[in-house]
């Protein structure tokens, strides 16, 4: 027993010395500890979402749901300029004096904005609205009239993904109010997880690699700065979330805290506002990067997580006033015609405020940018992990403003850390949370950190710390840029290229360069060849010398002769102001008639000079001036046989915004709008790379059917067209078809009943109404195929079945109701969806007529193919492709080869002639005109506008160069007079973190010792490092002497005698020995 007494204390003597000195320095964190997870302050705050995670909890996801509605009765007035309250009053008194006073009144709004003029104010009408607001809009001094809008935010809390999450721990128990969410009208906070990126939790046997970093901001070498003397000093910052508690410990700077919102409170209920906040600007345990900001917190949604629009407009009004110079806005949606808060947004940009928004968390689809994230004047922020991979969530490019006729822009800007990142809890310690709304925190709370760096702040605005951050941002390998923008936030080459930055103009993307993959996806996936339509880039102009320019002149195309540039012909448009800080210019690339049989690279570039009014006098002329270059290569290819071509019909796609226009699938409650711009590149991406292996040119249409020659292409493919057709259209398509040309139309759901049953309170109108068309627009797709005896009809189906041995799902999909009889009409067995949705029934129904093949009888005439549902093509829900059907219709209709399997077919039935029911009609009533390029109001019916004229592209005469281009075109974008050499920064190794296996017991927290703050939090930091030095070695020594006190201190134990092996006894005894032989 005194043996076990003494081994115990000599093993407990070095354990305690080494607590008493972690205690002493009160920085060494016990092991084992998962400081990671939230730690709540007490039971009591279980209500809150600070109390997220049990400590038991290995995976839990934060999952956010957005709706909103129109407050009844309640409208913003928008001026034309600021106003005091008196004068608004007037202005809406004399708008409305043949108004009785008791039908309306302005709504007052009680928030520290009350006291200044103000752009808008909100009036609640009683009766007769139509006529009030076309009253109001008749002002002159009213600019627009628009609803009040009330948006509701969900917070769930649900358990991982594999359902491997132990719930041992109950004491954090969160019961969630939830409204019945769609995809978000309005913004949408996006935070989304706090579970860990990497946290699977499978193979749960084994220990996972795992990343080991310290806090977001000393990964990202934010304490080199700090060591600089730069902590975010005389910069103001406002968050506009969900407030913060006023004694929160890991904030000093707190210079001001305003309440937006109805409930009389300042403080953060539940936790989103202080998270972020923390990230930007906490002083200790999990550092911001700017701790001596100064913070303003805008506190614009309650504790019930609601919000109005008119909060917004008043807190960007008084963030305004406020000269604040860096704004983050963790909020966003999918519609960026909103013009309240979107012009608000310019305005707030033109005043110099630094706007950080998140791009979304609606990835991994493409087409899923969120407002405000997406406009030019913006920092758009996506998210990575730790290991430098883009966030699942993430949501990518294009934006879709400029569809049809345009193409999108690159988005989002930059991306940065946005998976398990560790910020402050509501009350006390730190929290991890994963989603858009991470990432951008951490990009505004590094352009706070060097706004501070900058002496000269005159500098600093919104463009030049754009161009900051895109030309020093790293690539990611193998990932193309509309998922990463420009690349990796890196926060010392920013602050190096900021600190000897001149004004100037600079372009985003800095060059074109179709033929590197994958970064330049989509351009670099298909060459371009004489015929084809034209290759649109939509470039970005940043001006950093002021918040309004000019193009001087026009953009001059300089093709390189010795590179072939003049087998190309550029055109370029471009805006007529650069406002705010920003604008585009649209390069149109296309290949001159000389290179038809041509193979090979070109190259040029386009040059041109931006102009902005001097800040000053002294500059010669009053303005400031930049010429930029911007670099082009391509890949010209001989022009491809016409059965190998597609043109993709994009004109007759709408999509919301502006209208509402149904999801495809019925059964996506909680994503009912069609919002990613139905394009190639957008959520028709796995299409279009499925084509492109399997050797097809895929061209975009962005004009009518006027205005492309048919007889270049074979295949003209109509997918999920909501728009309607000029009888112009209609005439030529068939005389097309005639002439050789094929067409395959995958159509979708339209019934008038269940549009009525689908309806939603009108943001606009005020009324409930139902969507103007269904998944697709059948009476316009029957009138343009009626003439082939075709149409579809308004039955609704869904369910699984096998063609030609593939499995397939009919998602929301409608019937053929009309064909040729000596056509190929393939039928299935499918669920009425119609029935169920209408009467909450079901019913089978047999023989559904769903493809159909017909060879036109003209001669030389091309084929049609008709298949009544687009899900299993489209990316946004589908379940089961068919891209084998599409390769087999296009094997039909370029080469009139029909697929035996669908010839022989055992569902194949006699065409339906449709005699027995009428076809679909249009719905009564629907306001379609208000978003068609096509139709028109009038008395009555729409009516056709007449037919806009076809595009024409104005080629830029070139000016060739005898000049070598260089051949690689990528490198950092080189913004001038800045001399990264000029701007030293300490010496100090670069940090990336390390990743290794965990050790048993060994924690994943990612706190560093104590959680030091270099700067004025611990002026004497070069000092502690020899005291830690030190106590280590002590520790270390401690435990070498108790070791050898032990061992002198054990009683001294006989060595065994070691026998003789067992032959040499033998030899010596003639009789055996019976004792064991020893073990070696």
């Amino acid at each position: 027993m005194s043996y076990e007494l003494n081994q115990t204390a000599g093993t407990m003597a070095p354990v305690c010395l080494f607590l008493f000195v972690a205690l002493l320095v009160g920085r060494l964190p016990l092991a084992g500890t998962e400081e990671e997870r939230v730690t709540p302050s007490s039971p009591s705050s279980s209500t809150t979402t600070d109390g997220f995670l049990s400590s038991n909890y290995s995976q839990l996801t934060l999952k956010v749901d957005f709706s909103s509605k129109v407050v009844e009765h309640e409208y913003i007035v928008a001026f034309n300029g600021y106003f005091t309250a008196k004068a608004r009053s007037h202005f809406i008194s004399s708008a409305l004096r043949n108004t009785e006073g008791e039908n309306w009144r302005i709504v007052q709004r009680e928030n520290p904005a009350s006291d200044y003029p103000s752009d808008f104010e909100v009036v609640q009408i009683r009766q007769d609205a139509r006529s009030s607001l076309l009253t109001l809009q008749d002002h002159p001094y009213i600019k627009r009239v628009t609803p009040q809008r009330k948006v509701f935010r969900t917070l769930k809390l649900l358990s991982g993904s594999d359902g491997s999450s132990s719930c041992n721990d109950t004491r954090w128990v969160q019961k969630w109010q939830s409204w019945q969410s769609s995809r978000p009208l309005r913004r949408t906070s996006l935070s989304l997880s706090s579970g860990f990126w990497h946290a699977t939790g499978r193979h749960s046997s084994r220990r996972l690699l795992r990343a080991i970093p310290r806090h977001v901001a000393q990964i990202l070498q934010a304490d080199v700065l700090w060591q600089m003397g730069h902590t975010g000093s005389g910069v103001k910052v406002a968050v506009f979330d969900t407030g913060l508690s006023e004694k929160h410990p890991h904030f000093k700077n707190v210079k001001e805290r305003t309440n937006w919102t109805n409930e009389k409170t300042l403080d953060d209920g539940l936790g989103h506002g202080t998270f972020v906040a923390g990230v930007i600007a906490s002083m200790r345990e999990c550092q911001g990067f700017a701790p001596d900001s100064e913070l303003h917190i805008f506190r614009v949604f309650t504790n019930n997580q609601v919000s109005y629009t008119s909060w917004f407009l008043d807190a960007f009004n008084y963030a305004i006033l406020k000269k604040i110079d860096v704004l983050n806005l963790s909020i966003g949606g999918p519609d960026f015609m909103d013009h309240p808060f979107v012009d608000k947004v310019w305005e707030l940009t033109a005043n110099r405020v630094i706007m950080v928004s998140a791009i979304g968390n609606d990835g991994p689809l493409y087409g899923t940018l969120n407002n405000p994230a997406d406009q030019m004047d913006v920092i758009g922020v996506g998210g990575i992990d730790f290991e430098d991979n883009i966030a699942r969530f993430s949501s990518r490019g294009m934006t879709t403003w400029e569809l049809p006729g345009g193409y999108g822009r690159v988005k989002p800007d930059i991306v940065t850390y946005g998976s398990g990142v560790r910020g402050s809890g509501m009350k006390e310690g730190c929290r991890s949370l994963s989603g858009t709304s991470v990432a951008s925190p951490v990009v505004a709370g590094a352009v706070t950190l060097l706004a501070s760096t900058v002496l000269n702040r005159e500098l600093v605005n919104p463009a030049s710390m754009k161009q900051a951050l895109i030309a020093s941002a790293r690539r990611l390998p193998g990932v193309n840029m509309f998922e990463q923008g420009h690349g990796k936030l890196d926060l010392l080459r920013a602050y190096q290229i900021l600190n000897s930055y001149r004004p100037q103009a600079s372009l985003s993307p800095s060059y074109i360069d179709l033929t590197e993959c994958p970064y330049m996806w989509p351009y670099c996936s298909q060459p371009i060849y004489y015929g084809g339509m034209p290759t649109i880039v939509n470039v970005t102009i940043l001006n950093g010398m002021g918040v309004t320019g000019r193009i001087v002149d026009k953009p001059i195309w300089q093709p390189y002769l010795p590179q072939n540039g003049d087998h190309i012909d550029v055109a370029v448009s471009y805006s007529p102001v650069l406002w705010p800080w920003a604008g585009y210019l649209a390069v149109s690339i296309s290949v001159a008639k000389k290179a038809a049989s041509w193979e090979g690279i070109a190259q040029g570039h386009v040059m041109l000079t931006v102009a902005s009014p001097a800040e000053n006098d002294s500059a010669v002329g009053g303005e400031m001036t930049s010429t930029v270059k911007l670099p082009v290569k391509v890949k010209i290819v001989p022009t491809p046989p016409r059965s190998k071509r597609v043109l993709w019909d994009q004109y007759h796609n709408l999509r919301y915004p502006p209208g509402y226009f149904p999801r495809d699938n019925l059964r996506m409650k909680n994503d009912p709008l069609d919002w990613n711009g139905d394009h190639i590149h957008t959520n028709f991406r796995d299409m279009y790379q499925h084509l492109r292996s399997m050797g097809y040119f895929v061209e975009v249409l962005g004009s009518p059917i006027t205005c492309f020659d048919a007889s270049q292409y074979g295949t003209l493919l109509m997918v999920d067209s909501e728009e309607e057709y000029f009888p112009e259209e209609i005439t030529k398509l068939r005389r097309d078809i005639d002439n050789g040309l094929s067409l395959i139309i995958f159509s979708d759901w339209y019934n008038t009943s269940v549009m009525r049953k689908v309806k939603f309170y009108d943001e606009n109108t005020r009324q409930w109404w139902m969507p103007d068309t269904g998944g697709a627009n059948i009476p316009a797709l029957n009138d343009l195929i009626s003439v082939w005896g075709m149409a579809f009809s308004d039955g609704l189906y869904e369910g699984d079945f096998t063609m030609a041995d593939h499995d397939m799902y009919y998602a929301s999909g409608c019937s053929i109701a009309r064909f040729p009889e000596d056509g190929v009409v393939i039928a299935q067995t499918l669920k009425d969806q119609g029935l169920e949705v209408l009467k909450q029934d079901t019913a089978v129904v047999d023989n559904v007529p769903v493809l159909g093949l017909y060879q036109t009888p003209s001669e030389g005439g091309g084929r049609i193919a008709l298949y009544g549902d687009s899900n299993c093509i489209d990316d946004s829900h589908r379940q089961k492709d068919c891209f084998w059907l599409l390769d087999a219709l296009l094997q039909y209709t370029s080469y009139g080869v029909t697929p035996p399997s669908l010839l022989h077919s055992q569902n194949k039935v006699t065409p339906p002639t449709g005699t027995d029911k009428p076809l679909p009609e249009r719905l009564e009533g629907n306001h379609l005109y208000r978003y068609s390029k096509v139709l028109e109001a009038h008395l009555g019916d729409p009516k056709p506008r007449p037919l806009p004229a076809c595009p024409h592209l104005s080629w830029a005469k070139p000016q060739p160069l005898n000049e070598t281009a260089p051949s690689n075109l990528w490198k950092h974008q080189k913004l001038l007079s800045v001399d990264m050499d000029k701007v030293v920064l300490p010496n100090v190794r670069a940090y990336r973190p390390q990743v290794r296996p965990l050790s048993p017991g060994e924690s994943g927290a990612w706190d560093i010792p104590g959680g030091i703050m270099p700067g004025r939090y611990n002026q004497e930091v070069g000092q502690t490092i020899p005291m830690f030095a030190f106590l280590g070695a002590m520790v270390v020594l401690s435990f070498f002497v108790v070791q050898l006190t032990k061992s002198r201190s054990k009683p001294k134990r006989r060595k065994p005698r070691i026998k003789r092996p067992l032959y040499l006894q033998q030899q010596q005894q003639q009789t055996p020995h019976t004792g064991k032989n020893p073990t070696v």
